[in-house]
């Protein structure tokens, strides 16, 4: 019974870390108005800034996403800690856009070093028996700290002085309790190999894979592009389109979508991937009718809805997406194919958010949003039609 004290502890402690990690990666979401006004530049390049975070992830997941089963998962989420702690030093000196580039880019090498390796690290530490319970931690652990972050901002930028600071210096001393946390923990790993023998991951796609792989890479895609463009466009949305210039109001909108998410993905355990995958399409479709109908009439309670539904759809499809495409491919093959799965979703938070602000100049930020809109519906529904005629499998126990 200690043992399995002990062993939850542990789990609980890595998942506060991941959760830490995970909220420097959405901190700046609520700030983008303020940083537009301090140094002037367009929508466009707010989404750049953002994207760029997208691009360092993805980069990460393809040459060094398998690192933590050679060095150890400890040294990898230190190196992610490190990353996370100077993206906070570099908001902190911002004199420049060059500065929110360099913080992003950070920011994004942490959230790629922590994506795979704090999951499976949290799943290791929690006590035989109990790999239900730490899937949930994990899970909460990545989509609640992603919520956390805008939130944690938006009120500090309303309530408190140097909006454009204390975030961040609040979030550099979060990475150094972290850090004191993770030297207390155990490693998992048994046998460690120096970094010299990690060697890039190739997305890998079995030719068995394909059927499933398609439509659900489809969903991921939708889920997390719905996802860019609340964290990057939504603020410049509310304080244009609403005269909504309250950052805490911007940050909880944002954290709302992933706190949603989170529902989204339990949900899915119970529903089941058969379902989870085609009703998490149906959930997107009717999430961006709702943020179509925000950005038509200028409501702010449709946009609060469209978080709400987008985040619980998103949910269910990346679950089931995740699951689907997992039980489909053979074991051998499995990491490569999620990998491969996550470099898709990774690539829906960053190109689409280009797109709405290569647009946002010449039909404006609601143009700019409908267009995507009908894009995304577009894909989710042919998804969605092609999982009703040809379901995708359950996941073996």
């Amino acid at each position: 019974m200690d043992g399995d004290r002990r062993g939850w502890r542990a789990c609980s402690l890595a998942g506060a870390v991941f959760a830490v990690c995970m909220a420097g990666t959405t901190l700046p979401t609520p700030l983008y108005g303020l940083y537009q006004e301090k140094f002037g530049f367009s929508e466009l390049t707010v989404t750049v800034v953002y994207a760029v975070y997208a691009f360092a992830v993805i980069g990460v997941l393809l040459l060094a996403g398998n690192a933590s089963d050679s060095v150890g998962r400890r040294p990898v989420l230190g190196a992610g800690l490190a990353c996370s702690a100077a993206s906070a030093v570099c908001f902190l000196c911002a004199s420049g856009l060059g500065w929110l580039y360099a913080g992003r880019l950070l920011s994004g090498l942490s959230a790629g070093l922590f994506t795979g390796a704090a999951t499976v690290y949290v799943m290791e530490l929690a006590p035989a028996g109990g790999r239900a319970r730490a899937t949930f931690v994990a899970t909460a652990a990545n989509m609640g700290g992603l919520g956390c972050g805008p939130l944690l901002a938006g009120l500090l930028a309303r309530f408190a002085p140097w909006p454009l600071y204390l975030p961040f210096a609040v979030h550099l001393a979060l990475v150094t309790c972290s850090v004191a946390v993770l030297l207390r923990l155990p490693e998992t790993v048994g046998e460690l190999r120096p970094l010299s023998t990690v060697r890039p991951q190739r997305p890998g796609l079995p030719a068995q894979v394909r059927s499933v792989f398609g439509p659900a890479a489809a969903a991921a895609f939708v889920g997390f592009a719905l996802f860019g463009v609340f964290t990057a466009v939504s603020p410049a949305f509310l304080a244009q389109s609403l005269d909504v210039h309250d950052p805490a109001v911007s940050g909880l909108v944002v954290a709302l979508a992933f706190f949603a998410s989170t529902a989204g993905q339990l949900a899915a355990g119970r529903v089941g991937v058969r379902r989870s995958l085609p009703l998490g399409c149906a959930v997107l479709l009717a999430g961006l009718a709702l943020l179509a109908a925000a950005l038509y009439w200028d409501l702010l309670v449709l946009v609060v809805l469209s978080a709400l539904v987008g985040g619980v759809g998103q949910g269910l499809a990346f679950r089931g997406a995740l699951s689907g495409v997992a039980a489909a491919s053979p074991a051998h093959e499995r990491a490569a194919v999620i990998s491969t799965l996550f470099v898709v979703a990774y690539t829906g938070i960053s190109l689409p958010v280009i797109g709405v602000g290569v647009l946002s100049g010449p039909v404006g930020l609601e143009g700019a949003g409908l267009v995507f809109i009908a894009c995304m519906a577009a894909l989710v529904s042919g998804a969605a039609l092609y999982l009703l005629r040809r379901p995708a499998p359950e996941p073996t126990p």
